[in-house]
């Protein structure tokens, strides 16, 4: 009966530290499981972001397009706003149509204007010496008539001192000294 009861007590014992040591275990599959399971949803979402990546890469370069031919539309609709009526803007059709074509227009503008673009630079150029040669010329030409201007008051002042002086003594001669100083200083 000893015997039993001590087999007893080491089964008992044995029992109890395979419980616990089955609890442990249960306790670190679980850990490994929840573990496994974040990997897993973990690369799941590097494989969707893998997928969005490569999906949208190309969209980057057509944003930019968009972006810049935006730019140019509101710069276009900026310089002509004060010609558009602010309310009511009647557009015929589907609106997707109306913007495809005028996307459509805005490109072959676009590609009209670097067209043209080097050819008005170069008479740009041209114009510019042209103007700044204009320019030389004009501030001469201004310096001369101020000198002239200048000359004709001066002149002036001159001719009519003379007359001034003529008449005076054409006075006195007729009316005397005295009678035209009394007739100036009254």
């Amino acid at each position: 009966e000893r015997n039993v009861a001590q087999l007893e007590e080491e089964a008992e014992e044995n029992l109890l530290m395979l419980c616990e040591e089955k609890e442990m275990l249960q306790e670190e599959l679980c850990e490994l499981k929840r573990e496994l399971q974040l990997e897993e949803q973990e690369q799941a979402l590097e494989e969707v972001l893998d997928k969005q990546i490569e999906l949208l890469t190309p969209l980057v370069t057509v944003c930019e397009k968009f972006k810049e031919q935006y730019k140019i539309f509101a710069t276009s609709l900026d310089a002509t706003r004060h010609e558009l009526p602010v309310k009511n803007i009647h557009i015929e059709g589907d609106a997707l149509t109306y913007l495809d074509k005028l996307q459509k227009h805005l490109t072959v503008t676009q590609e009209l204007l670097a067209e043209v673009a080097p050819a008005c630079a170069e008479e740009n150029v041209e114009a510019c010496a042209d103007l700044k040669e204009f320019k030389k010329v004009f501030e001469e030409l201004d310096n001369e008539l101020q000198r002239g201007y200048t000359k004709v008051q001066n002149l002036s002042f001159e001719v009519s001192k003379e007359v001034s002086l003529h008449n005076q003594r054409i006075c006195e001669e007729t009316y005397g000294l005295d009678a035209v100083k009394h007739w100036y200083f009254k």
